[in-house]
């Protein structure tokens, strides 16, 4: 009984996730690293592995963290230089939360270069 309802929850999740990836493009345009410049692509290639861990919170719409209640952002489309200085202010202990203190600490200097690269090409797709 309990291992079918982790397995129901653990489906829904998947569920979600799978279309939130699909909600998101990469600015409408083809992503083929063949199509666009190496080095920017190769920086969006991997933030985008770096990232894939961060959207257990960051890739869910509406999600609230249980406790402290609070709404996690979602991250995709915003500005390159906004996410590498909050992820320097979360790394120097000048912008505070725990969970993203610990993963800012954990990240070079090139991943937080390469994950702001990847977020800030991401579009959302209204719904329609």
């Amino acid at each position: 009984m309990k291992l079918s309802r982790y397995i129901l929850r653990t489906g829904w999740l998947v569920s979600v996730l799978m279309v939130v990836l699909l909600a998101v493009t990469v600015n409408g345009q083809n992503t083929d690293p063949v199509a666009t410049s190496a080095p920017v692509s190769a920086a969006i290639n991997a933030g985008q592995q770096y990232f894939y861990t961060c959207t257990g919170c960051h890739g869910i719409p509406d999600y609230n963290n249980v406790y402290p209640t609070y709404k996690v952002p979602m991250v995709g489309g915003q500005n390159q230089q906004y996410i590498i200085n909050a992820l320097h202010a979360y790394k120097n202990g000048t912008r505070q939360h725990s969970t993203m203190e610990i993963q800012a600490q954990s990240m070079t200097e090139q991943d937080i270069i390469n994950v702001a690269a990847y977020l800030s090409s991401l579009t959302i797709k209204e719904p329609s």
